[in-house]
């Protein structure tokens, strides 16, 4: 598989329902990355992962950038973008082709293939994101990964499609387009987090993945090293909140910040007694409210997600061949008590899924927030695409381009404040 050459710029934009992150990275020697800068805003303008105003979304996204290019002293020119929302569709399809030259299988001959298993009716307003290769099949041999070089006559694909809404694709695009960025491509956003946080056993074994971000919970089923089934449901994080807030008459920032800094998502686990401040809606004064008041709020909404992803794997046919279980990642699933629950609604393994990354910046980017973020990096270092660099150090930008930046960058900080 080819692969970008050292010492170039990957740049992976996260763009979430709750936030946007940009992750800046380089490419070293040995195929490694090395994280050199990381850029987050808050998201305000989308709504469970789709663009909802184009010009809030394009404020967010010129800030992460921003924020990043300053973090990691390079000039970034174009991203790999993630795309979740209920729009997207996936199917399993299967193709056949034969063997051009009746000797081996060539390059052309896999292209042609995959072209096959695409002949599928899609309707007019989805676009194709991916055609992820599951097997190849050459001449009834089954379970062949790397056909290429092999001697046949007949060759077979099963393939994964996803699709997507062209709307929705077309109005991301725009969104960076507008930032003067160029994008390289348009990545599901539960395909990126599998390559930060997944490994090969569990590829292997079976696993589920749950990325449970703001807006959608996006879902990836693989088992014998290739995926299986995707989904995205419309139930994540931001319901926890508005739960909270309605139930506790508090306003919603309020409500993010108690479920983030106090709440659990098994009552259990809440300690007995403890009392927190609970601000009102209004001039009204503050209450107090037990922790496990917020606890018994968060528990029946948490148990609810973790069903329809329970019913998501039955409809789909793979509940029973997840060996390894369920891996939860997404910035929702840091919420104390979320693999304990899952553990028993499950009855298999969980964990929490961070990204594995081990050099510069890894104490900040091993988190399940960034797991979308730095999944686009190692999506752009093993799919490179035709277009240019995704940017360049800064040590060739002009010194008066990067003061301007930096001004831009203070003053939308001091804005804030």
């Amino acid at each position: 598989m080819t692969k970008k050459p050292a010492n170039e710029i990957i740049v992976g934009l996260d763009i979430g329902t709750s936030k946007v992150l940009a992750v800046v990275a380089e490419v070293s020697e040995g195929d490694e990355i090395e994280i050199l800068g990381v850029g987050q805003q808050p998201s305000r303008g989308l709504r469970k992962g789709v663009v909802a105003n184009i010009d809030s979304t394009v404020q967010s996204i010129q800030q992460a950038v921003e924020e990043a290019e300053l973090t990691a002293e390079c000039r970034i020119s174009s991203v790999y973008a993630g795309i979740a929302g209920a729009h997207i569709n996936s199917m399993n399809s299967h193709g056949i082709a034969a063997i051009k030259n009746r000797d081996e299988v060539s390059a052309e001959d896999v292209e042609r293939v995959l072209d096959a298993a695409q002949a599928q009716a899609i309707p007019n307003d989805q676009r194709v994101l991916h055609i992820l290769p599951q097997d190849f099949i050459i001449d009834g041999q089954e379970g062949i990964r790397e056909p290429i070089g092999m001697s046949g006559v007949r060759l077979e694909a099963k393939v994964h499609i996803i699709t997507g809404a062209v709307s929705a694709a077309q109005n991301i695009v725009k969104c960076i387009t507008r930032c003067g960025l160029e994008v390289e491509d348009v990545v599901l956003e539960q395909i990126a987090s599998s390559y930060a946080v997944l490994d090969e056993d569990e590829r292997e074994l079976g696993v589920c993945m749950a990325d449970i971000g703001g807006g959608t919970t996006d879902i990836a089923v693989f088992t014998d090293g290739a995926i299986r089934h995707t989904a995205v449901l419309p139930v994540a994080g931001d319901q926890v909140t508005n739960d909270i807030a309605v139930a506790l008459r508090t306003p919603t920032q309020a409500a993010e910040e108690l479920k983030k800094k106090f709440g659990t998502a098994l009552a259990q686990l809440a300690p007995e007694g403890e009392m927190i401040d609970t601000p009102s809606v209004g001039e009204r004064a503050p209450r107090k409210l037990a922790r496990t008041t917020l606890a018994d709020v968060i528990e029946p909404r948490v148990e609810e997600l973790f069903l329809l992803i329970q019913a998501e794997l039955r409809r789909s046919g793979y509940e029973e061949l997840l060996g390894t279980g369920i891996v939860l990642t997404g910035g929702s699933a840091k919420l104390t008590g979320m693999v304990e629950l899952a553990e028993e609604i499950f009855h298999m393994p969980v964990r929490l899924g961070v990204p594995q990354y081990v050099g510069a910046l890894s104490e900040v980017v091993r988190n399940p927030s960034y797991a979308t973020g730095v999944g686009l990096v190692l999506f752009g270092l093993e799919h490179p695409t035709q277009q240019k660099i995704s940017g360049r150090r800064l040590a060739t930008a002009p010194a008066a381009e990067l003061v301007n930046k930096m001004k831009r960058w203070f003053s939308a900080h001091w804005k804030e404040d």
